[in-house]
């Protein structure tokens, strides 16, 4: 258990790190499409961990999962962006982070059954969703209609990717099926540019990444990449019943992002100001507590 532990701990660190960046990229608006298509592309990086590689081509039978799971993790992509095109960056984060884990619980119990997660995890589960919940919760949060379908869709999208990506690591080896899996949405990106107007948008407007943003996006890139394999990483890890658990521990992800931009507010104002209150600073303690409180059920 502590390997996987750690490793999505590490996983969340470097989220934050990206979620950080992204604070800079996104603070105009986000164009779904453009975004979806450069995040897309920077998979074909994986290249670099051929050397590593027991290199293989998947059998027959896992390789329609691969498909599938490349296209859905593509779509969720623009689906999210989309959700950032209309609404605020924290909002969509609080929502998909509540949701995803109650949405891996359900699909989880579809595929393999309600018998693979115990009483005692379902109580540091309850945890750690409750301080992920509070600890991303803004003042003004209000949900409308069409924000909840919207963010619910792309919640349910990155959970079944979720599923998908442990189906394939139990019949894969993890560095092969990450291989295959980033492959196929590098050129499910490239499918993007086939309509003219897409090319239009994305390869013809200089100021989707300017000079500024597209050094922040690309170590922004960088540190979501190191974070989403450490995520499949500890996906292949996991055991199946504590799947769910593994995606409620985002909260940690929100505990360190606070802790930057905490940093940032105090020391380096002129980055970055966020307002911090002791409202604000009560809220993240009793988030931690309650995080802290459901890895405690884990580890003990």
């Amino acid at each position: 258990m502590i390997m996987w532990l750690i490793t999505i701990i590490l996983a969340y660190f470097f989220f934050s790190l990206a979620s950080l960046g992204d604070k800079f990229i996104l603070a105009g608006t986000p164009k779904p499409k453009a975004y979806t298509f450069f995040v897309g592309i920077s998979n074909i990086a994986i290249i670099f961990l051929i050397p590593f590689i027991n290199f293989s081509f998947p059998e027959l039978k896992i390789l329609p999962w691969i498909i599938l799971e490349a296209m859905i993790f593509i779509f969720g992509l623009y689906v999210m962006y989309s959700a950032l095109e209309k609404f605020d960056v924290s909002r969509v984060a609080t929502t998909m982070g509540a949701a995803q884990p109650v949405l891996i619980l359900f699909l989880s119990w579809i595929v393999w059954g309600t018998g693979t997660i115990s009483k005692t995890n379902i109580l540091a589960f309850i945890l750690l969703l409750l301080g992920t919940v509070i600890i991303s919760m803004g003042k003004n949060y209000k949900a409308t209609g069409g924000y909840l379908k919207i963010t619910l869709f792309a919640s349910l999208i990155f959970s079944l990717d979720y599923i998908l990506t442990k189906i394939i690591f139990l019949s894969q080896p993890f560095l092969l099926g990450l291989f295959w899996m980033r492959i196929f949405a590098f050129f499910f990106a490239l499918l993007i540019l086939i309509p003219k107007k897409n090319r239009t948008e994305i390869l013809g407007k200089r100021d989707i990444l300017n000079k500024k943003t597209g050094t922040i996006f690309v170590l922004t890139n960088a540190s979501g990449g190191i974070a989403t394999l450490l995520q499949a990483f500890a996906i292949s890890l996991v055991p199946i019943a504590f799947l769910p658990i593994l995606n409620s521990l985002r909260g940690i992800q929100y505990v360190f992002l606070f802790l930057m931009t905490l940093f940032l507010s105090f020391f380096l104002p002129k980055i970055l100001k966020e307002e911090i209150s002791k409202k604000i600073i009560l809220q993240k303690i009793i988030s931690i507590i309650l995080i802290v409180g459901g890895l405690a059920i884990l580890v003990l």
